[in-house]
């Protein structure tokens, strides 16, 4: 018995000596899309759920990686800061959005909400004037904030952001989400152009993919927490078990969604088997010979 309590702790001291190593150690991974929609080649870099994660001083690791992929743009999907009473600041936003800002080459920045930054605005009793610090935040710094509206990069791409409202997150069954709730809040898809999605949670791809998006980036389940080979991710936010949808690439009628495993935790901060990521989109033509 006493071997075995042992071995057990020796087990747990193991593994979170081993999450401590991972949550400050990110890594960059890269997927390709080729579609008829684009008429030229595009770098895009997909961010979502830092949490107040920084890297290094002052997020300087994690800058200087950006900056050596000289993105065309930046896509922000929700979640940068903790929204937690007493606990909701927007310093490691800011720092973020400044080094972010001023990569060489000025790209575009698109941010669109996750649960936290819903919850600020839903919630002001409990975050005073937070919410309205942020959005002056994202004025300040010239972003694109995606509140249900759609911005456009070049003459090929459409990017939407999606507000996915609280009934959507419940723990264990939240709501279905059906194809006309998009369209209520964005419209109708662009059709003529690559359509982009930034929508938070990645519960509902048939949703996205039947309103038209051509991509879909999603976040929310911070990979799984615990990442197990052949099985994938083991638990999300919402206290969910082994989802398909906890991170990777996901296909439906040919359009895409990519789940990024996000770059900081909060209440459960252990990442096992799942390091932070970020995610780069290499968006090509569709050569015809």
């Amino acid at each position: 018995m006493a071997a075995l309590l042992a071995a057990g702790a020796f087990g747990t001291a193991g593994g979170l000596l081993r999450s401590r190593y991972e949550r400050d150690h990110f890594v960059v991974e890269e997927t390709e899309i080729v579609s008829p929609k684009i008429k030229r080649e595009w770098k895009l870099v997909f961010l979502t759920d830092m949490h107040d994660k920084e890297f290094g001083d002052g997020n300087r690791r994690f800058l200087d990686a950006l900056a050596k992929l000289s993105p065309d743009a930046v896509l922000i999907g929700g979640d940068m800061m903790i929204a937690k009473p007493g606990k909701a600041r927007l310093a490691a936003t800011r720092r973020l959005l400044d080094g972010v800002c001023h990569l060489e080459g000025h790209p575009p920045v698109f941010y669109a909400d996750g649960n936290h930054e819903q919850r600020m605005r839903r919630e002001r009793e409990q975050y005073g004037t937070v919410y309205q610090e942020f959005v002056r935040l994202l004025k300040e710094y010239q972003v694109s904030y995606l509140a249900d509206c759609t911005g456009m990069l070049g003459e090929d791409i459409a990017v939407s952001g999606l507000q996915i409202e609280q009934n959507y997150y419940k723990n264990f069954i939240p709501e279905q989400m059906e194809e006309d709730y998009i369209k209520q809040h964005l419209g109708a898809a662009d059709s003529e152009r690559f359509q982009i999605l930034l929508a938070h949670s990645p519960l509902f791809l048939e949703a996205y993919a039947a309103w038209g998006a051509d991509l879909t980036l999603a976040g929310h389940f911070h990979g799984g927490t615990i990442r197990i080979p052949g099985l994938g991710g083991v638990m999300t936010p919402q206290f969910q078990f082994f989802l398909p949808y906890c991170a990777g690439t996901f296909e439906r009628d040919g359009r895409r969604m990519i789940v990024g495993r996000g770059l900081g935790t909060h209440s459960i901060n252990l990442r096992v088997g799942n390091k932070p990521q970020v995610v780069v989109v290499r968006l090509k033509p569709q050569t015809i010979f």
